[in-house]
């Protein structure tokens, strides 16, 4: 029966947000939630990926968490907070994985730089140049120049494919080499060898210091999961018992549940604020 009370849940929360996720009629001008949303996608590598769908997986994962936490406590507190830790995973696994792309891209710019000086100076031009990477560059990143030599074979419009292999990396340093590229291509010169040698010098420089910051400072993100995540362990096991359900679900049970949570959010911010590194910025993205 619970399981059947929960689809009836489940399927009324899709009636109610059904008429901003499919409009009847018309095109919807996106919200600014949906315009992050959406380049939050397209930064974690899923530009592909519907927000719609992103946030239909976020209500799913939020009524199974917090029915597991019912069925497992029978404590609302803790299933409420179960609720909200379920809708926010999600965006939570988007950051990660964003952040992970831009680590693992990061020491690759200043080698996209190399091969670029490498065929400029072989004599082929500069589309050409770039649509080359689709078979020289590393693996992580062939995908995107595959598409920018689709567009630019089928085009012959560098600008308007340039700006689709911007979306395709989404990393401020590409930005940096697309946008350079892009100006030589407008402006032309014999300097672009020369600037993106300085371009590559600067990337693998910014990428050593980075890593070497954000291996020190690793343990400020550990020491922020591990005290965040211990007290919930063990307040679940005591709640799975018969007399931490009665304790927990009293008014204050419930009361330090909330109280708990709030602190745990409060703290984890402040810890993964002291470890985190100011991002670059994308041009113009």
């Amino acid at each position: 029966m619970t399981f059947v009370w929960g689809a009836v849940l489940a399927a009324g929360w899709l009636l109610v947000l059904s008429p901003w996720m499919w409009p009847a009629t018309g095109e919807s001008v996106p919200s600014l939630g949906g315009q992050r949303l959406s380049r939050l996608l397209e930064d974690a590598g899923l530009a592909r990926v519907a927000p719609a769908l992103i946030v239909m997986v976020a209500i799913a994962l939020a009524a199974v968490v917090a029915a597991t936490a019912w069925l497992t406590t029978q404590v609302l507190a803790l299933a409420a907070v179960a609720l909200v830790v379920g809708a926010v995973a999600p965006f939570a696994w988007l950051r990660a994985r964003r952040g992970s792309l831009v680590r693992s891209r990061r020491a690759l710019w200043s080698d996209i730089c190399d091969l670029l000086i490498a065929s400029v100076r072989a004599g082929m031009s500069l589309p050409d140049a770039v649509a080359s990477l689709a078979h020289s560059a590393p693996n992580e990143l062939r995908p995107a120049f595959s598409g920018f030599q689709r567009d630019i074979m089928a085009s012959g419009h560098f600008d308007s494919s340039a700006a689709s292999l911007k979306v395709a990396l989404a990393d401020p340093a590409a930005d940096r080499i697309v946008e350079t590229l892009r100006m030589a291509r407008q402006v032309g010169g014999t300097e672009l060898t020369s600037v993106l040698r300085a371009l590559a010098d600067s990337v693998r420089a910014d990428a050593a210091l980075r890593a070497e910051v954000e291996a020190r400072q690793s343990w400020i993100r550990g020491a922020a999961v591990l005290g965040v995540t211990a007290p919930w362990v063990i307040l679940i096991l005591l709640a799975s018992r018969p007399e931490g359900q009665s304790a927990y679900g009293s008014a204050e049970g419930m009361v330090l549940i909330v109280a708990g949570a709030a602190v745990c959010f409060a703290a984890y911010r402040a810890m993964i604020g002291i470890g985190r590194l100011p991002e670059p910025r994308r041009w113009f993205g």
